[in-house]
């Protein structure tokens, strides 16, 4: 499937009276790699949560190449929309493989079996992840890292236009994290992130939305985005922000104690 575009348009989410999103707009171009930051409680699950279905908006509408995602049924959604979700449900008893193979059903008939290209591409995801070693295993006794790893690959095998993912690196040491993300941008997809890692996100996306209160307080390259006065603002935190010498994408230090507290030598 080629890439798609995704449109946000003024997205409002509430439960009880609560806004959890108020008005969010944003915008995936085909093939972009788009980041969403914030602090916790600022909207990013939810938002990504409006996008792939799992929540119907208050308001505003999520438009896959133009046309309207509420309008499409669960299977033809999730055709065009893959998720990486921070945790899987209904796989209890299931080994690694079938999780994995899972991500094919959108594409089959309800009683249609797997056949040698579903076996095939299951096989060739699984590897890419570096889940191989561990695909007959059960996927309910698998370690944080290892169910990223997973998931991910189902993903993969749903062909999506979309790939959403809340939190691809979570549970993964530094040499999976590097991997996934260069995988994501890899990928014949457009990627939309929730990220908490801002130098992360400042890696690896093309453009990234801060989010706040269920606002975006700010959105555009991350060079752009991530200054030490938005961070002081959104995130109540002192940083310095440098180029990265061997990237020469924003790379930012946290200051463990405010300047005006530090001890002179």
């Amino acid at each position: 499937m080629l890439p798609a575009e995704l449109a946000v348009e003024g997205l409002r989410y509430e439960v009880d009276g609560h806004a959890l999103l108020r008005g969010v707009d944003l915008m995936a171009r085909p093939g972009e790699t788009v980041g969403v930051v914030g602090p916790n409680g600022s909207g990013k699950t939810t938002l990504l949560r409006c996008v792939y279905g799992a929540l119907r908006p208050t308001a505003g509408r999520v438009l896959l190449d133009g046309g309207d995602a509420g309008a499409l049924g669960v299977k033809e959604r999730a055709r065009r929309v893959a998720v990486v979700p921070q945790d899987a449900s209904g796989v209890f008893g299931l080994t690694v493989r079938e999780v994995v193979a899972m991500g094919r059903s959108p594409h089959k008939r309800f009683w249609e079996q797997d056949g040698a290209g579903d076996v095939r591409r299951v096989d060739e995801a699984l590897e890419t992840v570096g889940a191989g070693a561990f695909a007959e295993r059960r996927f309910d006794g698998l370690s944080g890292g290892e169910r990223q790893r997973a998931l991910v690959a189902r993903a993969l095998v749903q062909d999506p236009g979309l790939l959403a993912l809340d939190e691809p690196t979570n549970h993964l040491d530094i040499r999976y994290q590097l991997e996934i993300l260069r995988l994501v941008r890899a990928l014949p997809a457009t990627g939309l992130l929730v990220l908490h890692d801002l130098n992360l996100a400042a890696a690896f996306c093309d453009r990234l939305y801060v989010l706040a209160d269920g606002q975006v307080a700010a959105s555009g390259r991350p060079a752009e985005v991530l200054t030490e006065e938005l961070l002081t603002e959104v995130y109540g935190v002192d940083t310095r922000i440098e180029v990265h010498p061997a990237t020469g994408v924003p790379n930012i230090v946290y200051l463990a104690v405010p300047p005006q507290h530090t001890a002179r030598p």
